[in-house]
């Protein structure tokens, strides 16, 4: 039996503790630690990479801090539109859903288009479809609304900004310039397989339809038994051109980098020649974890059997 792992991430950006209050900084560390603890008992329990991390990412998307799932920001129409990914490592099997409303649980829909779809992404109202199909929980408008995001998004719906999840103005005492509030998820089982998923809402005010890395097998997500487990959080164009979680595996296998190594590479050199601002989380098949971001602080945390169990928000 090898070391078990999980670690997770509730988003990267500019996360300063002089913006924070204690009451949202103890806030943002019991829920981390809460849907980390619910993967880990997966694990704990003899169960897959895949089923733990699906649950941590429940957890976060049903979570009001997190931009996925409920806590995910307004678009231009004014409305919530959400992207997620999942992959299993020991097959290379993957789901992802991009642009899908009123779904709970996106975590949950990328599961289904993995498992039940023959396919690997599925967009908009297709994916709506295929949801209502597989009896996915759906919920009304009023579920994911929340008045700090509706603020956040009245403050520049007029305008062509966009924003990067909490912003200055709507939210002074939350958070300072931009945050990238993806949530995501990786795990090493005891059998040595690896899984890795992301959920995010994407960015307040964002339209034509918008798609970040997050979704994107190989931007945002992607595992493989052989190198890693990856999930990324940040200026999601960014993490598309440079392939960021694939390219960790590659810089492992073609190069015989370790996780750490090859993430190193990839945050602090590749994607900072392209202005590529955020983070990622990655495991490899030894339980090895990473927790990276080129950043002012990225929400994250891992669990192994170790006895490791770390939570921490700044740099």
């Amino acid at each position: 039996m090898s070391r078990y792992t999980l670690a997770i991430h509730g988003g990267a950006g500019t996360i300063l503790k002089e913006d924070m209050t204690p009451e949202l900084e103890q806030a943002y560390f019991d829920s981390l630690q809460q849907a980390m603890n619910a993967g880990f008992a997966v694990l704990e329990q003899g169960g897959s990479a895949i089923n733990a991390i699906k649950a941590t990412i429940v957890i976060l998307e049903d979570n009001m801090l997190f931009n996925a799932g409920r806590g995910s920001v307004f678009t231009k129409k004014g409305v919530q539109e959400m992207d997620a990914a999942i992959m299993d490592g020991r097959t290379l099997d993957a789901g992802s859903v991009t642009g899908v409303r009123n779904v709970r649980n996106p975590i949950e829909l990328a599961m289904e288009v993995m498992t039940n779809s023959n396919h690997v992404f599925l967009s908009g109202k297709g994916a709506q479809d295929f949801a209502i199909k597989q009896g996915i929980k759906l919920e009304p408008d009023e579920y994911f609304f929340s008045q700090f995001r509706y603020d956040q998004w009245k403050s520049i719906r007029d305008s062509d900004t966009y924003s990067l999840d909490h912003t200055h103005q709507a939210l002074e005492e939350m958070m300072r310039d931009k945050k990238f509030g993806t949530v995501g998820a990786v795990a090493c089982d005891q059998a040595g397989n690896i899984a890795a998923a992301t959920s995010t809402g994407g960015m307040t005010n964002k339209k034509y339809g918008r798609i970040g890395d997050s979704p994107i097998i190989g931007a945002g997500t992607y595992a493989n038994n052989k190198t890693c487990g990856i999930s990324c959080t940040g200026h999601g164009e960014l993490f598309i051109r440079a392939v960021a979680a694939h390219d960790v595996s590659c810089l492992m296998e073609y190069k015989g980098l370790s996780l750490q190594e090859a993430m190193d590479i990839v945050v602090h050199e590749k994607l900072i020649a392209i202005d590529g601002e955020g983070g990622m989380i990655g495991v490899d098949a030894q339980g090895n974890a990473a927790l990276v971001f080129n950043s002012q602080g990225m929400y994250r945390g891992y669990k192994s059997s170790d006895g490791a169990n770390v939570v921490a928000i700044y740099k």
